[in-house]
């Protein structure tokens, strides 16, 4: 038996620096939606069983990636043979199609992934809070994408809550073609100075959450070069918003015309970006 897993990327609408935590890490409040209808900017995780556990990673951003015990889809599995008390031997196969250090969470929707096809593969009947303390522990981000749709992410993001559906605007995601490190811009929010911390207000029942992300000013210290994106989009008629940590931004347009003339544009302008429409 085969089956196939799609890992969608996500999108930061809000995210709000809280302070920094005496563990070190940041406090956090986010609201993220998972981008399920963007075909090419989805990864395929494919597994069958088989004598032994391996990841074979191909696709047209997976080059440079590890499939050793550092990656997160075999940490995953790593941890459903420990809820399983034994092995789970697999033929994994990856296809990377997100880009990796782009702020839209590849490798947490991999990770997701994992844990989702693996239960299933093998039987497990892990329940869904199984799964979601299993993420939590790879990283902040892999529980939001067992939930899907919008949801609403606290403390380092890792404690997950479903949101009522909020349909996106007309937006444009622009990469680069830039990596930046998430830790070195956590580093970074020293430098700048902490943002004040506003956590999200109440929100009127289907109102879009503010358009607002506070690493943007720690990012473009660590990577100036992602201004030219902003001032790109600016110069479109879009609102920009950087995606995560960087290095992918998001054009937020008053219409589907008005986002699709602007993606013409900058591909005719910038040729080595890529560009996504939501």
């Amino acid at each position: 038996m085969v089956l196939t897993i799609q890992a969608p990327a996500k999108l930061n609408r809000f995210l709000a620096v809280l302070g920094r935590r005496a563990d070190g890490f940041h406090a956090l409040e986010l609201v993220t939606t998972v981008l399920d209808g963007v075909s090419d900017l989805m990864d395929t995780l494919e597994g069958a069983p088989a004598q032994a556990l391996s990841l074979a990673i191909s696709g047209p951003t997976g080059e440079g990636l590890v499939a050793d015990e550092t990656n997160l889809v075999i940490r995953a599995w790593r941890l459903l043979e420990a809820a399983a008390k034994r092995p789970l031997p697999a033929a994994l196969k990856l296809v990377k199609r997100i880009p990796h250090g782009a702020g839209l969470g590849g490798g947490s929707s991999d990770a997701a992934a994992a844990l989702r096809l693996g239960n299933r593969l093998f039987e497990l009947g892990l329940a869904d809070g199984d799964l979601l303390r299993m993420a939590a522990t790879l990283g902040s981000d892999v529980p939001l994408f067992l939930l899907g749709g919008t949801v609403l992410g606290l403390d380092r993001g890792e404690r997950v809550f479903p949101l009522r559906p909020v349909p996106l605007e007309p937006i444009l995601l622009v990469h680069p073609g830039l990596h930046v490190s998430t830790p070195s811009v956590y580093r970074a929010l020293q430098d700048v100075g902490y943002p004040a911390p506003e956590p999200l207000a109440s929100q009127p029942e289907g109102a879009a959450p503010p358009w607002r992300n506070d690493l943007t000013a720690a990012a473009l210290r660590v990577c100036p070069a992602l201004a030219e994106v902003r001032e790109t989009l600016h110069a479109t008629g879009a609102e920009p918003l950087l995606c995560g940590s960087g290095s992918c931004w998001a054009g937020r347009y008053a219409s589907p015309a008005a986002r699709d003339d602007a993606r013409r544009r900058i591909a005719l302008q910038n040729p080595g970006w890529k560009t996504w429409s939501v």
